[in-house]
């Protein structure tokens, strides 16, 4: 590329980044620590190909100076948690609502493929959800006792053990996201075909409902927060496979900080469906009413904070 044709594509990110040190402006701490990266790649690439000309020179004080106020005079809140999940992330999140519904749809597609496999062969549901399950699930139904297995176990013991087992599947979903996606994309049509494995075999037996708001007494936000690990998947994959204007290692650092981000996000809810599972879906008695307040209460939670407050607040920014 030539010299005049790089200088005329790159000058108004360089404008804007020297604007933002200079203190004319102001962009978000991470969307800063993006164009430094953008900056560093565009010297690199200046410094290859027009070593001694004055665009050398102009992206090399830019990176000098960024560095400067990036990493040595950065200060950290002092309620870092609190803007974390208020701001931080919702912002951050917004960025990759297109993630979120590639993720949302894989798990869909293939929950639907799951109950259609059950239908159409005796032997899948075992296959998916092993024999030990489904056999000691049969005795439970013959009982009159359907749901008894979520009330087995302690309810302290339960909810631990849960809740680790969930965090540890969601870690899984987003770290073989370094597979060019591919690891989590095959996670989120693992667990949706076991979901709908799971919701034709009690629907065979007539015990949809029953099931139905007692699962998802706790799976809402359980399988909600699955689904927003596929999108931190999705997320990390991406740097490697659309690095954009970045070099490759510098997308990826990028997209694992972002993932990880979107991760830390999902462990309250995770504590919150573990605590559910534990104490409250063992309550099978519960009337219909409050089942279902719990379901839509989850449901709304989930909504708003990765889909509604992520648009709303960056709007709010936007505007100010």
């Amino acid at each position: 590329m030539r010299e005049a044709a790089f200088l005329k594509k790159n000058k108004d990110k360089w404008l804007l980044f020297e604007a933002v040190l200079d203190g004319k402006k102001d962009i978000e701490p991470d969307k800063l620590s993006d164009l430094y990266l953008e900056i560093t790649d565009d010297l690199s690439y200046a410094s290859s190909f027009y070593p001694k000309s004055n665009t050398s020179l102009f992206l090399n004080a830019l990176a000098v100076k960024a560095h400067q106020k990036i990493y040595k005079s950065k200060k950290e809140s002092k309620n870092r948690f609190i803007s974390f999940f208020k701001t931080e992330c919702p912002l951050l999140f917004y960025n990759y609502q297109k993630q979120l519904a590639i993720a949302f749809l894989v798990f869909v597609l293939f929950t639907i493929a799951g109950a259609y496999s059950a239908s159409q062969d005796g032997d899948f549901v075992r296959l998916i959800l092993g024999d030990s399950y489904v056999n000691e699930t049969l005795e439970n139904i013959e009982k009159g006792t359907p749901m008894a297995i979520y009330s087995q176990a302690g309810a302290s013991k339960m909810f631990l053990m849960i809740t680790l087992n969930n965090i540890k599947v969601a870690l899984s979903t987003f770290i073989l996201g370094i597979l060019f996606c591919i690891g989590s994309l095959y996670l989120l049509m693992q667990n949706g075909i076991m979901l709908g494995s799971f919701v034709y075999f009690f629907s065979e037996k007539q015990l949809l409902w029953e099931s139905s708001r007692t699962i998802w007494i706790h799976g809402t936000i359980e399988i909600s927060v699955i689904i927003v690990a596929g999108c931190a998947g999705l997320v990390l994959g991406s740097g490697l496979l659309f690095p954009k204007t970045f070099s490759r290692v510098n997308a990826f650092k990028k997209s694992a900080k972002d993932g990880l981000k979107i991760m830390l996000s999902t462990i309250p809810f995770f504590i919150i469906a573990g605590f559910l599972e534990g104490f409250v879906t063992r309550h099978t008695e519960m009337p219909d009413w409050l089942a279902l307040f719990i379901i839509i209460s989850s449901l709304a939670l989930i909504i708003f904070y990765y889909v509604i407050y992520p648009i709303k607040l960056t709007h709010n920014q936007t505007n100010e």
